[in-house]
């Protein structure tokens, strides 16, 4: 599989939402913060949110796996840590741990000799009991299709953006074309998240933006009986 030839189309293919990877069960804690009571106006502030503290620091997390995945013997371990340091929420962890099990998946059907594909198992082997979590699974699927590291840190935030619109639509309903105005209008925060993440070259360079509200969030609605989304 050439790199040169691939890049761009896997760009374009993790951003496909369907993409059989499970995301389309999570709702990035969307659910729960609008059970916790925050008004539907409130939803690009949302978005903006995520952008500005978790998404870009799975961004930023990918980069680095990215980079990881093109040394002669990759080692995703450092990444892993860094990354499960900096989502100190359990059910965020296990939501992420959820995603990459799809990814990894999908990863080894697209090139499962490809030896970024062959050392996730790096990653568990430092967080036993804990999956390689999605951003260090995206960054396998971007050495892969020889993406760069704008194209990767790109997917990462394009697709937290678009999770939350998609669920969205399921727990409000409304235009389509509103969901489509809000990511439009959030361009200039995710290319502004892609400039950061894609500089991140080492673990300890993750940034660890912190977002309490969602961790709360998310902690509450793993306890839910009654849910729509996963997480």
């Amino acid at each position: 599989m050439s790199g040169t030839d691939t890049g761009a189309l896997g760009a374009l293919l993790l951003a496909d939402a369907r993409l059989p990877t499970g995301g389309h069960a999570h709702s990035a804690t969307l659910e729960a913060a609008l059970e916790a009571g925050m008004p539907e106006d409130r939803i690009a502030d949302y978005m903006r949110a995520r952008l500005a503290t978790v998404a870009r620091t799975e961004a930023a997390a990918a980069v680095v796996a990215l980079r990881a995945a093109g040394r002669p013997d990759p080692d995703y371990g450092p990444v892993q840590e860094a990354l499960a340091a900096r989502t100190p929420g359990r059910a965020l962890r296990e939501a992420s741990a959820s995603l990459g099990r799809g990814l990894a998946r999908l990863a080894r059907r697209v090139d499962a000799a490809h030896p970024a594909v062959c050392a996730l198992p790096t990653a568990q082997a430092a967080t036993p009991g804990l999956r390689p979590l999605r951003p260090v699974v995206l960054g396998a699927l971007g050495a892969v299709f020889g993406m760069t590291a704008e194209q990767t840190a790109r997917a990462v935030l394009y697709e937290d953006a678009q999770t939350v619109t998609a669920a969205a639509l399921k727990l409000r309903p409304g235009d389509p074309l509103t969901a489509v105005r809000r990511l439009l209008d959030l361009s200039a925060d995710i290319e502004g998240s892609v400039r950061v993440a894609a500089e991140t070259d080492a673990p300890h360079g993750i940034p660890a933006h912190s977002a309490p509200l969602i961790d709360r969030w998310a902690e509450a609605h793993a306890r839910e009986t009654r849910r729509l989304f996963v997480a």
